[in-house]
């Protein structure tokens, strides 16, 4: 069974020093296999925020990290860069694969970049993206669960949070769902949710892990996943909220996941 901590939108640059100290606490008693960062690691995609994003994520210690940028990790101001090299600091940071895979024998994840440098703050994944992975997913062997990561919503739960949704998102739902996905992964909008798809699987929101760019609704949290081998199940769902009269993330809720029922529809070739 594997254990996956999912932290997005942490915006370094903005961070809380007491909420990473918390954090770095709590993924030191949890001891996840897997890391996920949903995009948005800084503010501002300056050298000296990554090197701080960087620098917190090897205090968590966790043996396998999988990142994907947020449209905060292209420089906003710097237009020469945006232009020629916008993912320079963040490949620096967190490698040169924009869109990394892991595989083990109950988990194939794979990380989509939904970034584009002339967009400001929307998303976007083109038809040969969404095939791919559509085909990708198709390949996962029996016994794993499937999981996509982006950063961009492809759904929201609010209808306030609607116009955060990727461009291409209904190609995306309706492929992915074909193809068997359990499980799509997104931040951005810094508000948690979990939220069943139309098409087949769970769309999981995670909230801004450490920024202080809280919603009025939503405060720091994170999501921790328990891929499970369960017939019935293909996760739980635990959110773990910052409390900071106690001055340390307590969970909040925790959901298991039913594994959803596949539509006729097939992969588009």
């Amino acid at each position: 069974m594997s254990l996956l901590l999912q932290v997005s939108d942490p915006h370094f640059g903005t961070e809380r020093p007491a909420v990473v100290e918390a954090l770095v606490r709590l993924a030191h008693a949890l001891r996840p296999d897997l890391l996920l960062l949903s995009g948005d690691i800084t503010q501002r995609a300056t050298a000296r925020q990554f090197a701080a994003a960087s620098a917190f994520v090897q205090r968590l210690q966790v043996p396998r990290v999988l990142a994907l940028p947020g449209n905060h990790d292209i420089p906003l101001w710097h237009l020469p860069a945006r232009l020629l090299q916008p993912y320079a600091r963040y490949q620096a940071a967190f490698g040169a694969t924009l869109e990394p895979e892991f595989e083990s024998d109950d988990l194939l994840l794979l990380a989509v970049n939904t970034t584009r440098w002339w967009r400001h703050q929307d998303g976007q994944l083109s038809r040969a993206q969404v095939l791919r992975v559509a085909r990708r997913l198709a390949s996962a062997r029996p016994g794993q669960r499937r999981v996509v990561m982006v950063h961009q919503p492809l759904a929201v739960a609010h209808a306030e949070d609607e116009p955060d949704r990727l461009h291409g998102h209904a190609l995306a739902l309706q492929q992915w769902g074909a193809a068997g996905v359990d499980l799509i992964l997104s931040g951005h909008i810094h508000r948690p949710a979990v939220t069943p798809l139309a098409t087949g699987g769970w769309a999981v929101q995670a909230g801004t892990a450490v920024s202080r760019r809280v919603r009025p609704d939503a405060g720091n949290s994170v999501n921790l996943i328990r891929i499970t081998a369960s017939a019935a199940e293909c996760a739980t769902v635990e959110r773990w909220d910052h409390d900071s009269s106690q001055g340390a993330f307590v969970r909040a809720s925790m959901v298991p996941l039913l594994r959803p029922q596949r539509p006729a529809d097939g992969v588009a070739a």
